[in-house]
């Protein structure tokens, strides 16, 4: 048994498929899977079941693969004691952000952080919170962007700031004839959400506190919509939404916006890394780009209160 062998297993969980998983590790399909097949033969058991579409684990082959993903994380974790990297910002990293949080945070950090470190490649994948947390845990993923807490005991948060809902309605909303909003000022009739994959429409929910009485047979729903394009129809069509305070744009949202009585429901913004992850300096410096260029008003104090999205 090899770590390049356990490491062909892992891609070929990870991707369910020989030739994505070979592309993946840079070998040829036929290696990959010459590989794989003497590690079985080599434990003596079935890991893949070759026969299902797409390619799945067996029930040992599971239990198999997530002990080989503990031994691959125990080794770079060894590499990096051995070659002091701790301190280095440099290497490929993935990072998983939210969808209701990237087109609002990155352009505010990401210049002054690759200037700072040029040798720190950054891969960004727009992802739910769903998926951000499951590829932590498979280390496909270094390091999350998103609404904490997640309330999972393998992962460490570092908050990183508070940022407050807004109300945002059509110009004809009662709503906006209010200086401050309450929480019971909120109606079902008329919220529009983002789809059920977005951890900000959970929070949306339980801030508004009619939201058992939301209908069932809407005649609109929605699927891989945008903040932004929400704002879009609710100024043309009708109704109200919740926005995050980096969605507020003072030339075109400034009649159309209102702020919630204080305590301020806000949403607790961190990076997210598995328990595993060494890269300190790293982190320490990325929780720097991002704290010193989001507005000092993100401060946690009693202005606010956190909203969870589980």
């Amino acid at each position: 048994m090899t770590i390049k062998q356990l490491q062909y297993i892992v891609a070929l969980d990870t991707h369910r498929h020989f030739v994505r998983a070979a592309e993946s590790c840079f070998v040829s399909q036929p290696t990959l899977t010459l590989q794989v097949k003497k590690l079985e033969e080599q434990v003596g058991l079935i890991i893949f079941d070759r026969s299902s579409q797409p390619l799945t684990p067996t029930p040992m082959g599971s239990k198999f693969i997530a002990r080989a993903r503990r031994i691959l994380r125990e080794i770079e974790q060894l590499k990096e004691l051995v070659n002091h990297d701790r301190n280095l910002i440099e290497g490929t990293f993935k990072v998983g952000i939210i969808p209701s949080l990237s087109q609002y945070l990155l352009p505010l950090f990401l210049e002054v952080f690759t200037e700072a470190h040029p040798k720190a490649k950054l891969i960004i994948k727009e992802l739910h919170s769903a998926t951000i947390i499951k590829s932590l845990k498979n280390n496909t993923l270094h390091i999350g962007i998103m609404a904490t807490p997640t309330k999972e005991s393998q992962l460490r948060e570092i908050p990183l700031y508070y940022e407050p809902f807004l109300v945002y309605a059509h110009p004809k909303s009662p709503l906006l004839q209010h200086q401050r909003i309450a929480a019971n000022d909120l109606k079902a009739e008329g919220l529009w959400l983002l789809d059920s994959a977005h951890c900000f429409r959970n929070q949306t929910l339980n801030i508004c506190q009619k939201a058992a009485d939301l209908p069932k047979d809407k005649s609109i729903s929605f699927e891989n919509v945008s903040i932004g394009t929400l704002k879009k129809l609710i100024r043309n069509m009708y109704g109200y939404t919740l926005i995050p305070e980096l969605a507020y744009d003072a030339h075109t949202d400034q009649e159309l916006v209102r702020r919630f009585s204080e305590p301020e429901p806000a949403r607790e913004i961190s990076l997210v890394v598995h328990n595993s992850f060494t890269k300190e300096r790293l982190l320490t410096s990325l929780q720097q780009a991002i704290t010193q260029n989001v507005p000092q008003n993100f401060r946690k104090n009693h202005r606010f209160t956190t909203i969870e999205w589980r």
